[in-house]
């Protein structure tokens, strides 16, 4: 038996529906690999004798890494796997330091769905808060996708 993609489509998506994601914890590790990766070594992220004197005290993890592991954990939900057509926008807000140690997840709300101008896909917006250990948000963001539709009989 062919394997069967769990992904959702447009007309699956109600305003008001949520999906909850598993968490995270986001270590040391990540953000040197994610300095290797975007070339990003602000000494806020990789020198700690200089984050010990800023505002946060400590290194903490790049906002883009934290939004990274908020595509993962969304990915991981299953309910974009071979159905979304593409990624239209993020708007992204940082409210908050992640901190190495932080254990972050998602909440993905969906806003509202538009219809498309061919009636094979249509758009979601979706507000998806990244929520640390505590439950506060440390970042808020609304994430547009165009999705397919369900096939027509």
């Amino acid at each position: 038996m062919a394997y069967v993609m769990r992904g959702l489509h447009w007309d699956d998506f109600e305003p008001g529906r949520e999906f909850h994601s598993a968490a995270r914890t986001v270590t040391e590790a990540d953000v040197v690999a994610f300095a290797g990766v975007s070339g990003d070594f602000n000494p806020l992220h990789t020198d700690q004798t200089f984050a010990e004197k800023t505002a946060a005290g400590q290194r903490i993890a790049h906002g883009m890494l934290s939004m990274a592991v908020a595509t993962g954990l969304a990915s991981q939900l299953g309910i974009f796997e071979g159905t979304t057509v593409a990624l239209v926008s993020q708007s992204i807000q940082y409210r908050g330091m992640v901190k190495f140690g932080d254990t972050i997840r998602i909440v993905m709300k969906v806003k509202e769905r538009r219809e498309w101008r061919k009636p094979t896909a249509g758009t979601v917006v979706f507000d998806v808060p990244i929520l640390n250990q505590r439950g506060e948000p440390v970042v808020t963001s609304e994430w547009t996708l165009l999705m397919a539709r369900k096939p027509q009989a």
